[in-house]
């Protein structure tokens, strides 16, 4: 069994009730489970992944919507699926997930990473990241920030911002991404962090103005946008997407899933079908991804502390 792991963002797996040899895997179809609706960002994401992944893995590998409980739904299954690389899961990371990403799988590697970006109105007189923490320090009476909800990865991002840099903004918490960000076009409020595909034709028709992303360094897909980090080194806050399997899963699975990952995401075509939703390509060693969600992990808590989110 496989999972993908992304933060923030939808869940897939899969179950095939037949247990298989390593050495003939996969000797049946794969199936994804993606826990977000179909049509999503992350739905889209995991199906460009998983049409080219199984020309690699020489299956096919089916997507399957099963949203929920935020996801959890999908993860609980594939969590308790059996270690034999039937299935594919994109858990959400969030706060209450009843397990631990690091410690509950076996890593195979991080394939995309989506950067956000940091937006205000343009009536506001800020060009910059130095510009707003100054403009919010000096008015922290009126300024608000508008978020996709409470919880969210706009709400978390701007949350670490506000940690960081030593500000205060009212967050203004609406129903998804598009009220967040018509918000701040509107004027009702005043900042934001969004990903960037939502957001690009406003800035480019100058209904909103993009200060900043949250990647720690420059982004060729956002162009001359900088990173907050040059203002605020440090500050990384983006979502990302990885595979993982199973506790006890063979691996000789693991290995032929690596290998087969690495093979899809070498792929023109599964860059700029990534590139369109707003990711880019992030890979690295199974080792590279344990570090990377443990240090992912330990970061989240910090912010929804920060952000004072009680448990539901």
């Amino acid at each position: 069994m496989l999972k993908v792991a992304l933060r923030a963002a939808g869940l897939a797996a899969a179950f095939i009730s037949f247990a298989v040899q390593a050495q003939d895997y996969p000797s049946r179809a794969v199936r994804m489970l993606v826990p977000n609706a179909p049509g999503s960002s992350i739905d889209t994401m995991s199906r460009i992944v998983a049409a080219k992944l199984g020309d690699a893995l020489g299956q096919p590998v089916f997507v399957e919507n099963r949203d929920g409980a935020g996801g959890l739904i999908g993860v609980e299954a594939g969590r308790s699926a059996k270690p034999d690389g039937s299935m594919l899961i994109a858990p959400l990371l969030k706060k209450n997930v009843p397990y631990d990403a690091v410690k509950d799988f076996e890593h195979i590697g991080s394939f995309a990473v989506t950067p956000n970006v940091l937006i205000v109105n343009p009536d506001l007189p800020v060009k910059s990241v130095k510009e707003l923490i100054d403009y919010a320090r000096a008015n922290r009476a009126t300024i608000n920030m508008a978020s996709a909800g409470v919880g969210s990865q706009s709400h978390l991002s701007g949350v670490l911002l506000m940690t960081m840099a030593n500000f205060e903004s009212l967050v203004v918490p609406h129903k998804g991404g598009g009220p967040s960000v018509n918000s701040v076009v509107a004027g009702q409020t005043h900042w934001t962090f969004t990903p960037a595909p939502a957001v690009m034709p406003f800035v480019k028709n100058g209904r909103l103005r993009a200060i900043g992303q949250s990647l720690p360094r420059r982004s060729a897909m956002l162009g001359d946008i900088p990173p907050v980090a040059d203002s605020i080194p440090g500050y990384d806050f983006s979502g990302w997407a990885g595979l993982v399997a199973p506790k006890g899963t063979p691996q000789a699975v693991i290995d032929r899933l690596r290998a087969a990952l690495m093979k899809t995401l070498d792929l023109a075509e599964v860059k700029d079908g990534l590139a369109k939703q707003g990711a880019e390509v992030f890979t690295g060693s199974p080792e590279d991804f344990r570090k990377f969600l443990a240090q992912d992990q330990a970061n989240t808590v910090k912010v929804i502390q920060a952000a004072k989110l009680q448990a539901d």
